[in-house]
């Protein structure tokens, strides 16, 4: 008798054990899910000021088509890449972030008509747009950053002995991270 009431108590001890485990990885992973969310939200915020952007700067700039084109492209481009946050891995991350390195390479190049068109510079619809664009930008960077520290306290979960092998048996994989582009190690090249 006393023998079945101590294996009695270690499945119900074993049992809590592996239900808390459980809905803790349940909680982290609902937690990478909303810091996705969130830097999808910021991006898509960026998108939306684009046709804005371009639409002030195509009465200044009519014959930088090419400029115009390239970002509104991009801009395409980029909200058509979609990311199931609960199957994030490294290679969908990386194909998203191609995309929104490419729209923000074409945002740059239509940032520096500027430079070229004084009225523009002076257009208050403009200056508030671009102000946008810098805030939205500086956004992007908070919410990447929130999303890897919650990547990673998720990964730490997943990846930790004992609790690998209840993620292992529940399908709770590791998640990608956002990483820096190839070549932002490189300082660029300042010329006065």
């Amino acid at each position: 008798m006393t023998i079945l009431l101590v294996i009695a108590a270690v499945v119900i001890m074993l049992f809590f054990w592996v239900k808390g485990v459980y809905n803790g990885f349940v909680a982290k992973e609902e937690n990478v899910m909303k810091a996705w969310s969130q830097v999808e939200n910021v991006y898509q915020r960026r998108a939306d000021l684009i046709p804005n952007l371009v639409a002030t700067v195509k009465g200044y700039a009519a014959h930088e088509s090419e400029t115009l084109e390239s970002v509104v492209e991009a801009r395409s481009k980029a909200t058509q890449i979609t990311v199931d946050p609960s199957e994030l891995d490294a290679e969908d991350l990386a194909r998203f972030q191609k995309a929104q390195g490419e729209l923000s390479s074409a945002l740059g190049r239509l940032l520096l008509l500027q430079e070229r068109y004084p009225d523009l510079k002076a257009n208050q619809n403009f200056l508030e747009l671009q102000a946008q664009l810098e805030g939205t930008e500086n956004r992007i960077s908070v919410e990447r950053q929130k999303f890897n520290e919650v990547a990673r306290v998720y990964n730490t979960a997943v990846r930790s002995f004992p609790k690998n092998i209840i993620a292992s048996m529940f399908d709770f994989e590791k998640k990608a991270y956002f990483e820096a582009q190839d070549g932002a190690e490189t300082a660029p090249k300042v010329e006065f």
